[in-house]
């Protein structure tokens, strides 16, 4: 099975990649450059195929997450790994009502020792989770390249098992005003285009 970091989208086409993203619902588009998805009380999502493994391996990406907009319990954005059985997961959720970045790993929809620390759209604006010699890791970065460890765990047995996972980019509201997330450069760097007219800059960017 393929390793979850085999999995890569820039999102710079306008097009939904729908061999990549076959099980994607609620209302999604590319737009900018960016997964855009719809963020309401009915849930949004891309989703690839059940097809990958994170065991000796990662995803990263970055989140936009959706406004506050008058949520009452939550309005957020997350990158979601789920196992078969329902409300078993390991996550990494950007939920602007509580204002918290949550590094979870879910066996019936909860994790007593789930870590949680205040969003900061810069130092947070990536998150990577991975797996390495019977570890999970949860990592944030301000440009997805310098990763800062946000919390280690015990991994799974189910994520080192034979079972397969989907990728998922997620995000919903309790209520409040419909908006939507975004998401970019999944399991990709972004490249960094010097400014206009710098022509000293881009000769330095062109040995790279």
């Amino acid at each position: 099975m393929p390793a979850t970091a085999t999995l890569v989208d820039d999102f710079d086409d306008g097009t939904v990649n729908g061999e990549l993203w076959p099980g994607n619902y609620g209302v999604y588009s590319e737009v900018g450059g960016r997964a855009r998805i719809q963020c309401d009380p009915d849930y949004g999502a891309y989703v690839s195929a059940s097809a990958y493994t994170l065991a000796g391996s990662s995803v990263s990406v970055r989140i936009y997450p959706p406004a506050a907009g008058g949520a009452t319990t939550s309005a957020y954005a997350q990158l979601l790994l789920p196992h078969s059985v329902d409300g078993t997961n390991v996550s990494a959720k950007v939920d602007r009502v509580t204002g918290k970045l949550r590094l979870a790993s879910n066996v019936d929809y909860f994790d007593g020792s789930a870590v949680e620390a205040t969003y900061d759209p810069v130092a947070h604006a990536y998150v990577r989770i991975s797996e390495a010699s019977g570890t999970l890791t949860w990592s944030t970065s301000p440009d997805g390249s310098t990763w800062t460890t946000r919390r280690t765990a015990a991994t799974p047995a189910w994520v080192t098992a034979s079972t397969t996972i989907s990728v998922q980019l997620e995000t919903r509201r309790n209520n409040g005003t419909v908006d939507y997330a975004e998401f970019d450069d999944l399991n990709t760097v972004p490249v960094v285009t010097p400014p206009a007219g710098n022509t000293r800059q881009a000769a330095f960017f062109a040995l790279f």
